[in-house]
This record gives structure tokens, sequence and C-alpha cells, in this order.
């Protein structure tokens, strides 16, 4: 077992909506710092939109080591950060946050945990086609990803037309709207569900679009989400022959690089992904 030599305590945390105590980060986190002698705490914060503002000054002010930003405000909290990386800059989204010198600064470690898990799974998307269900901050982290690995082409399909052409813009992509997908073949070797909606219980309408979708050609289906079952996306990959890849993958290797921003400490990704699974860490 490998230690850090800290006598401050730390404390990290994750910021969302009610959604927040879903989360499987503070349990994914405290069992890998436990594992690295790191004295520290990762908790879960539960915020109100309109208390955004006053959350952040909260970190400095209650001297928070670092923050992870989850749905529905990577986008939104863009304003009250000091700097942002130049990657998130340009997705436009953050999910983490390191304090340093009484700063802000603002990640995009799911671009990164998106690449990784994309790589582990051995799908180049490049010269490729690639769906992108959804408009907000996970899917402009998709999007940078696929342009970044150089994509053939990218279509993003969501329900707000002006959010969905502002994603496509960034990356010279293609604006669909959702309901187009239904009962049309889709020209892509790769789907991604960027939206929250995995499960018939969540969206009976999305889980209905879902099954009439035709996927000709499509190689690989990626839903951001985890923990759904049964998983819509699952079900469509299952019955088309596809390979299926969730979002585990992609929050152990976000979740590493976020450690690794706040600590400076490299973590082996089984140790997360040991973690994530319950298996004792030793």
């Amino acid at each position: 077992m490998s230690h850090i030599d800290d006598q401050l305590h730390r404390v990290f945390c994750i910021i969302s909506d009610h959604r927040v105590f879903a989360s499987k980060s503070p349990t994914v986190f405290n069992r890998v710092m436990t594992k690295i002698g790191l004295n520290a705490t990762y908790v879960p914060f539960r915020v109100e939109a309109k208390h955004l503002g006053e959350a952040v000054r909260s970190l400095k002010i209650l001297n928070i080591a670092g923050a992870n930003i989850a749905v529905p405000y990577k986008e939104a909290m863009i304003p009250y950060i000091d700097a942002l990386s130049e990657s998130a800059n340009i997705i436009g989204a953050i999910n983490t946050i390191a304090i340093n010198g009484g700063q802000l600064k603002g990640y995009n470690t799911n671009a990164i945990g998106i690449m990784e898990a994309l790589e582990e799974t051995a799908f180049n998307p490049a010269g490729k086609k690639a769906l992108i269900l959804g408009a907000g901050g996970a899917a402009k982290a998709v999007a940078f990803v696929l342009k970044w690995l150089k994509a053939e082409q990218i279509f993003i399909a969501g329900r707000n037309t002006a959010k969905t052409k502002n994603v496509a813009g960034r990356v010279r992509g293609t604006p669909m709207s959702l309901e187009d997908l239904a009962n049309n073949p889709v020209p892509a070797h790769l789907i991604v569900n960027a939206t929250t909606v995995s499960s018939r219980a969540e969206s009976r309408e999305m889980a209905e679009l879902v099954e009439k979708m035709d996927v000709p050609g499509c190689e690989l289906v990626f839903d951001l989400n985890y923990g759904r079952a049964p998983n819509i996306w699952e079900t469509l990959a299952k019955g088309a022959n596809i390979r299926f890849m969730d979002g585990l993958p992609t929050l152990i290797h976000q979740a590493r690089n976020s450690l690794s921003l706040w600590t400076g400490v490299d973590v082996n990704p089984e140790d997360f992904k040991n973690a994530l699974t319950g298996r004792v860490l030793s």
C-alpha cells in the first residue's frame, strides 16, 4: 500500500441537484483515497440552481480542496469560476474544479474519460461517422473528443433546436431532431447517448424512440450513464448484435484524472475499477 504524507484532512465534493445522491463518486473516491493513504473525505452536496453562485463562493470559504460538477450544472457553473483550462474553454462545460491559492479553475476530465474509455474498448472513431444524442455539457465533451480523434462526420440529435445547433457548430457537425431518428436508418458507426435517459422508467417517450431506431452499420453503442437496468441502449445494442459500453469506464478514467489534478497523484485505473466494483483494495 502506498501512502501520502498529509497531516491536514482535506475535503472534496461533488455538486449536483437531487441526483447527487445516486452518484457512485463518493464511494469510489473515498475507497481510493483510503487505499493510497490520503487523509481526506469526499462528500455529495445537493445544490439548487438558484444557489450555484453561493455554492461556488462557499468552496473557498469552507476550504474545499477540489470539486466535481455533475448534471445539470456542467455549463451553468462556468460563470462562477475564476479560470478555465484550454479544453474546458473549448468544450464549454466543466466537471472538475481545482482550487489553488484561492483560485477556482475549471477542467473537463469528462473528455479525457470518454477518450480513454473508447481506447479501452478498442474503438477508433477516425474516419467514421458518429451520432450523439443530447445537447448539454456531456454532449459537448463527446463532440470535442470525436472531433479530436478525427471522426469523419458527427451528427448531434437533440430536442432543443438552438442548443443542438450550438453543439454541432462547435465541431462542424450536423444538427438533427431526436424525432428524425425513429424509423429512419441512422448513418453512424458509433452511437453515444449523452442524455440523462437510459431506462423506460426515466422516459417512456425516449424508450419508444430508441425501440424504433434502425442502426445498420453501427459498431458500438456507448451510453454515458450507468446503473440503469434494464438499459434501453443496451437492449438496442443486443437486438442489433452490436457492442455496448456504459458510463462506468468513463467514470473510472475521469475520476482518476480529477484526483490527479487535485493531488498530483497518479492512481492506477485498476484501483478505481476495484473501488467501483466493491473489491477489497489492498
